[in-house]
Formats: structure tokens, sequence, C-alpha cells
């Protein structure tokens, strides 16, 4: 199941390129990415609500509510250097570079999650580099 929802997630991380793309002319690339926040931040919390997950909030542990803020600083940082890209390049060069973070994020889950790095992940990996160079280059 958790390939559907791995699925949508590339689905709708492509329509965010498309659509913030057109949507950020003549616009202060800050200032769409705090809106964009903004409406993100309403739909969690919708969610939340909807669904009652409140109620975990008083379960998480400060390692938790360290490594989340962290995790939404980095998110934050990734959206407002993605929107800048996004204004000053185009589409289809800007996105395969944001998708490197793939090749990236298997090489910090071995070195910081201790998983295990495998010759079929080391190849996909490199491919996805190889592949973000020949789109870019």
């Amino acid at each position: 199941m958790w390939w559907i929802y791995a699925l949508l997630s590339a689905v709708f991380a492509s329509l965010t390129a498309i659509l913030a793309k057109i949507g950020i002319k003549g616009v202060d690339s800050d200032l769409a990415t705090a809106i964009r926040t903004v409406v993100i931040l309403v739909l969690a919390w919708t969610i939340v609500f909807y669904k009652h997950a409140g109620a975990g909030l008083g379960g998480l542990s400060r390692m938790n509510w360290t490594f989340l803020i962290l995790s939404g600083i980095a998110t934050g940082l990734s959206w407002i250097f993605y929107f800048k890209a996004l204004q000053m390049g185009k589409v289809s060069q800007v996105a395969p570079v944001d998708k490197a973070s793939v090749a990236i994020t298997i090489l910090l889950s071995v070195v910081f999650l201790g998983e295990t790095l495998t010759i079929k992940t080391a190849i996909g990996a490199l491919l996805i580099i190889g592949g973000t160079l020949v789109l870019v280059l």
C-alpha cells in the first residue's frame, strides 16, 4: 500500500512544480512560499481535526518535537530555494535537480539511520544522479 501513497506523492509533487511556475509569475518567491505554506498549514490541521489525531500531541517526546521542528525547518528552506529556482529556471531543469534529493536521501539514510546500501540501491542512486546531469547539462 505504501507505493500507492508514494506514487500519489510523486504526482502531486509534479503538479506542485507546474502550478508553482505559473503562480509565481511577477510574484516574489518568498511571498509565494509563504502563501503556499499557509495553505498547507490549513490543510494539514483540517486533516488532523477530521481524524481526531490532535490527542497525540500530548504523547510527543522532546526528541519527537526536536526532530519534527528540524524537519519543518529543512522543509521550509527546501521550499524557499525551490520556488526561487523555479522563478529563475525552467521547470524541466529545476525539478530533476530537486529530485536528486532521492540520491542524497539514500546516502544520508546510510550515514545517519544505519540503513544498508545494496548494490541495487547504489546503482539506482547513481542513475538518478546521471539522469539529472543529462537533463541539466
